[in-house]
């Protein structure tokens, strides 16, 4: 929950670019997105978080039978769907609580209802490794079969825009970064000094066409994580997580790798984001 919440005070950030440049992708080109679904199509979103850019979707859907939003944090999804209930009375509003990385047991489709359609925003896609982006995008082809997939993906720029957006001035993203010692703490039995022990690091590493983010010893110490003990040098760094980013061809090629054909891609007028529309097998 408290990863959730600091997630959620990122995408409001000034120096955070991709939440705002992917909702005025989404304002600019929701009908023409929601005409491709077509009538009493079936949404499901996965990683829904707080259900803010389906928002633009569903008010541009023609008839939508149901809403699936999927999420690990229960309570946070639960919040959120309560929310869409009231703003959406004649929606039908069915959480699902769980990995999507892992495969998923969805509800039969509604009978006399329209194509499923996934939704996956944020450029959530680009916390995967290759292999688990393209493993993801199978799976999805699967549970989509004969539907579609809208995604959200952040493009390659110019490095310093990258570096600003993970190294925001409030130090928002570094809390949301040692929040990971935190919940090792406390899930894992773990003795982390998440006030003094680390330093958040983020940068663009563009060869690998990623930002990392790392958390950087501030001294020699010695952590206990699950019964075991594990030595960190001064300087040495945990490596917490990639965003990789794209390029149009280079995920349309993955697209297709995992059995997706390509269609129309939305994007801002700068170029910095793209929204794209895959058409899953039949």
């Amino acid at each position: 929950a408290e990863g959730s919440a600091l997630f959620d005070r990122i995408c409001d950030l000034p120096e955070y670019y991709p939440t705002r440049t992917e909702m005025s992708i989404l304002h600019a080109h929701a009908d023409e997105i929601a005409g491709r679904m077509g009538p009493q199509a079936e949404l499901i979103e996965f990683g829904a978080g707080s259900c803010t850019k389906v928002r633009l979707l569903l008010d541009a859907m023609e008839s939508p039978a149901r809403f699936l939003p999927i999420d690990i944090s229960g309570a946070h999804l639960e919040a959120a769907a309560t929310g869409l209930r009231a703003d959406y009375p004649g929606l039908q509003v069915r959480p699902v609580v769980g990995d999507y990385t892992r495969g998923l047991s969805l509800p039969a489709p509604l009978r006399g209802g329209g194509r499923r359609v996934g939704f996956f925003p944020g450029s959530t896609l680009g916390n995967f490794a290759p292999r688990e982006a393209l493993n993801f995008l199978r799976m999805a082809a699967q549970l989509l079969r004969g539907g579609a997939l809208v995604l959200g993906v952040d493009r390659v720029k110019a490095p310093h825009e990258l570096h600003a957006a993970y190294n925001d001035a409030q130090g928002v993203t570094a809390a949301f970064n040692l929040n990971l010692l935190a919940r090792a703490n406390r899930e894992l039995g773990a003795d982390f000094d998440v006030a003094d022990g680390f330093d958040h690091s983020a940068f663009y590493n563009a060869p690998l066409q990623r930002i990392e983010m790392h958390l950087v010893s501030r001294r020699r110490q010695t952590v206990s994580v699950g019964g075991e003990r594990f030595g960190r040098e001064h300087g040495q760094t945990l490596h917490t997580e990639n965003s990789h980013k794209f390029t149009t061809e280079g995920l349309n090629a993955l697209a297709r790798q995992a059995g997706w054909r390509p269609g129309p891609v939305w994007s801002d007028p700068a170029g910095r984001f793209g929204v794209h529309w895959l058409d899953a097998p039949p």
